[in-house]
């Protein structure tokens, strides 16, 4: 399949003249239909060299100190809180800022090849078209499918969505009426499961150990021959950052034939992922945690062996029949040039992300006592780095952290006061799970920023602790787990 208008010398006589044509789709072409503003530029073009590795400002960096000790000064008030300045973004796990070389990649299908990708009688349709393929092979490829096993969609709900509910009624027919996941799913997996186990499935919700992995003991016990139809777990957690162990959960998958489902919104392009190698038949993608755009996604689906499902979205047939709807190129591009980048360049961003991860927990450890890291120290995305700090106020130490964009679980449920339900299932006890604070490093975060949130979370923490009556009982030598408080 081409992809471009070729600039061939070919000509077409007319009977005074004649005129240069281009071929697509097979189809002779007039070359003004070739517009240059048509074609998409690539990550080479001026536009992204001129501004070195990350193209055109990308403004992710924060006021400085000097900045935000002035009160006068680019003062910001948004939700009823005054900001000093820009805040410090380290929220990368809720989602990252677009990469100036896929934001060059999409807008060309913004402006001039705005064609539908499904228009198949003229060049504005096919070209749209070429482009979304294109991008099909770059999410492809980044996971070790083929293009024909990835399937578009709006983002990693909607793909979890369409594997739970998709394949379990599928199979419901021939008795295969039970799905298993985990306590520390995200609450898109867990409520498609409720809405499972409302229409007459059974779901097994495993528990996870005190450093947030599965036990594969446990998984293999809780299969049910003839009547497990999938199983699905998240492939590195949003809130924790340890990264299960999935080769060996495809295996005893594909030894007792029952689908593995992962959600890899959090682990596509920032840690080595093959399909075929770890036995996945389903996976959940999305666009805008690997520095890609918003509202775009994927669902990885097996072909051999084969992985059926219901749709959940009818319509025109798109996609295989499992997916209707009018492909949106731009964003299917800007996924696509997402996906390439960071295959091209993992090596490189995990080493950048393990070294500031690394500097950053340093450096609370220094200024902070009592502090504990949540998940498996070991195995986990350093670019999540999630910490309880003790005798502080969880809500008070969040909002005394105003100038550093940090969160205290996921996105989806940050609006809630009540204590993560993921720490909850790894036995971290309540007022430590009230105070944990989720650290999101990224492509482009840098030492500054690292030092500033570390000092800017020492200070608030020590304030807090200036004010607990608990920490003073510590101080003086009291251990207070022996204290019989009175209720009344």
């Amino acid at each position: 399949m081409e992809t471009c208008c070729s600039s061939s010398s070919s000509s077409l006589s007319s009977s005074s003249s004649s005129v240069n044509v281009g071929v697509f789709k097979n189809v002779f072409l007039p070359s003004s239909t070739c517009l240059s503003l048509r074609q998409p530029q690539s990550k080479s073009s001026s536009s992204f060299a001129e501004g070195g590795r990350f193209g055109r400002a990308l403004n992710t960096t924060a006021a400085t100190k000097e900045e935000t000790s002035n009160k006068s000064q680019n003062e910001i008030e948004m939700k009823g809180i005054t900001l000093r300045g820009r805040p410090m973004y380290l929220d990368m796990q809720a989602t990252t800022p677009v990469d100036p070389r896929v934001l060059d990649a999409m807008l060309p299908y913004f402006v001039s090849s705005y064609g539908n990708p499904h228009s198949r009688t003229h060049y504005f349709g096919w070209e749209a078209e070429n482009a979304n393929e294109e991008a099909r092979k770059n999410v492809a490829d980044v996971i070790g499918a083929t293009e024909k096993e990835i399937i578009f969609t709006s983002g990693a709900t909607e793909s979890n969505n369409m594997a739970i509910k998709g394949i379990a009624n599928f199979y419901k027919s021939g008795g295969k009426t039970h799905v298993i996941t985990t306590q520390t799913e995200h609450k898109c997996v867990l409520d498609s499961c409720r809405q499972l186990q409302q229409n007459g499935f059974d779901v097994t919700y495993l528990p996870v150990k005190t450093n947030g992995l599965i036990d594969l003991e446990e998984l293999k016990k809780a299969i049910r021959p003839g009547e497990t139809c999938l199983v699905s777990v998240m492939a590195v957690n949003n809130e924790i950052g340890v990264v299960q162990p999935l080769k060996e959960i495809g295996e005893i998958c594909r030894a007792n034939k029952v689908f593995f489902h992962t959600d890899a919104a959090q682990a596509v392009g920032k840690i080595p992922l093959d399909v075929d190698e770890m036995k996945i038949d389903c996976m959940s993608i999305s666009g805008h945690k690997i520095y890609g755009p918003k509202g775009v996604g994927a669902i990885y689906v097996r072909r051999r062996p084969r992985v059926r499902m219901e749709p959940i979205i009818n319509g025109g047939g798109q996609e295989r029949g499992l997916r209707s709807g009018t492909l949106p190129t731009p964003l299917l591009v800007g996924l696509g040039e997402a996906c390439k980048v960071a295959k091209e360049e993992m090596e490189y961003d995990h080493k950048h992300v393990e070294r500031l991860s690394k500097r950053l927990l340093d450096g609370l450890k220094e200024r902070i006592p009592y502090l504990v890291v949540n998940g498996d120290e070991e195995q986990r995305y350093p670019g999540n780095l999630n910490v309880s700090f003790a005798y502080v106020e969880g809500e008070s130490l969040l909002m005394g952290l105003k100038d550093c964009a940090v969160s205290s679980g996921s996105a989806c449920t940050s609006a809630s006061l009540e204590p993560s339900y993921v720490l909850r299932a790894l036995g971290v006890e309540e007022d430590m799970a009230h105070t944990s604070i989720r650290y999101g490093i990224g492509r482009f975060t840098t030492e500054e920023e690292v030092d500033r949130a570390v000092e800017l979370t020492a200070e608030v923490v020590e304030k807090l602790r200036e004010m607990s009556p608990l920490y003073e009982m510590v101080q003086e030598g009291i251990d207070i787990s022996k204290i019989q408080w009175s209720s009344h």
